[in-house]
């Protein structure tokens, strides 16, 4: 049963336990992995496929087919491929309006200074597979590539016993725009986009969510590669105010606890009243889902109640808890959202339900967890350009400028600075 805590009675570290760091051997298997797929890699893809996921592949089959993805588009059907294409749409649209101008500062004294953006060459998507298959995960994190601008994209996610990947998988890459997939899981798939193989090409960084073994590769790889975040088990947090549907709150509890049996739901409300109904219907619902073991243990083990004296104390144990997704089920959440500083993507109201935005909307759904919202962002578009700047002066500019610069320079104790600007104007 969930637990119901009394947020003037706790102290933080009680609210806040999500540590995620990897185990010792956790560490040792991610780091021999990594050594195996670059001295050895498609031979070790292939066995890892083997051991892991019980699949039979081989070099022939590491890649999808074009033929593939032919077939899973036919197996889902013309209503999901219309859902899949009216999301895909919607997300578009959102990452469009994160697009970057760039700028020049033309200045009328022989100065000119600018900034520029440019895509990153290439980019590696994991998706996972295990006991559920994401295809909102492919849209949300190829179609901000896309929209970027970012030439290749190159795509891992685990085959399953028979050799293939889930039919929804296949068929939101090709409604994104991507036809080259690799079907390797785990750290191996993350090794395998840091360093490449004889097929799989290396990458310049690479995002998508996955167990602990992926989030350690992921840290891992990084200065080699760029990485998008380090993701941790899915989060919701329902801020309630007394004025609410208990029954509604318990599924929107339970829409992240089935994720995974680490997922933290998580309620915070002024109402005790309310807290007590939210905790008996938890106890209704759990038993109706087909993941109820999940999501039993998810609630037991990391979820909580936390009732607090007002909606003042109410936003302040949000902005403390930072959590990848926060409903605002409040009688006017408008009010509340420029009081909200820590959180990954924000609900508004009674009738917005969490997996709106995992499917649907269009803003991205690929979050910062464990209490990372506080300094970090959603994926987008900005995940995959980079910022140049630039400078231009003419001679008569650097000279005006000169003594200034080599005076700084000097101060710093850098006299090699300082004569790079000075010799342009010393007597021959």
């Amino acid at each position: 049963m969930i637990r119901i805590l009394d947020f003037d009675a706790v102290r933080p570290e009680e609210i806040l336990n999500r540590d995620i760091r990897a185990e010792a051997d956790v560490e040792s298997a991610v780091d021999a992995i990594i050594a195996d797929v670059r001295a050895r890699g498609d031979a070790a893809l292939i066995e890892y496929a083997q051991k892991f996921d019980h699949a039979p592949l081989t070099q022939k089959t590491l890649r999808v087919s074009k033929a593939e993805l032919d077939a899973a588009l036919a197996a889902c059907g013309a209503d999901f491929l219309a859902t899949l294409r009216q999301a895909a749409a919607n997300i578009r649209a959102f990452h469009e309006h994160q697009l970057h101008r760039n700028f020049v500062m033309d200045g009328a004294d022989g100065v000119l200074l600018g900034q520029r953006y440019t895509p990153i060459e290439k980019v590696g998507v994991y998706v996972p597979g295990g006991t559920a298959a994401y295809p909102s995960t492919v849209l949300m994190d190829v179609i901000p590539a896309r929209v970027a601008g970012v030439s290749q994209i190159v795509m891992t996610t685990p085959a399953g016993p028979d050799g293939s990947v889930a039919p929804a998988i296949l068929a939101a890459a090709a409604v994104a725009g991507i036809d080259l997939i690799f079907k390797t899981g785990g750290a191996q798939a993350v090794a395998a986009l840091a360093y490449g193989t004889e097929q799989v090409p290396a990458v310049d960084k690479i995002v998508g969510p996955g167990n602990i073994y992926v989030a350690t590769a992921k840290r891992k790889v990084f200065g080699k590669v760029g990485i998008d975040m380090i993701a941790g088990p899915s989060e919701i947090l329902v801020l309630a105010d007394a004025d609410n549907d208990p029954a509604w709150v318990a599924a929107d509890l339970l829409s992240q606890a089935e994720h995974d049996v680490l997922a933290t739901p998580v309620l915070v409300t002024d109402s005790a009243a309310l807290a007590a109904a939210v905790q008996a219907e938890l106890e209704r619902q759990i038993p109706l889902l087909p993941r109820a073991a999940i999501a039993r243990r998810s609630v037991d083990v990391n979820g909580k109640i936390v009732v607090t004296d007002d909606l003042d104390k109410a936003i302040a144990a949000a902005n403390l808890i930072a959590p990848e997704h926060l409903e605002l089920c409040v009688a006017d959440p408008f009010a509340v959202l420029g009081r909200v500083k820590n959180a990954g993507s924000i609900f508004l109201g009674k009738n917005c339900p969490e997996a709106l935005g995992d499917y649907f909307a269009g803003p991205n759904h690929t979050l910062p967890t464990s209490g990372t919202a506080r300094f970090s962002s959603p994926l987008g578009v900005d995940d995959f350009v980079k910022r140049s700047s630039f400078i231009y002066y003419t001679r008569e500019a650097l000279g005006a400028v000169a003594p200034a610069v080599a005076d700084f320079a000097e101060h710093e104790g850098l006299h090699a600075h300082a004569r790079s600007v000075t010799v342009r104007f010393a007597e021959k």
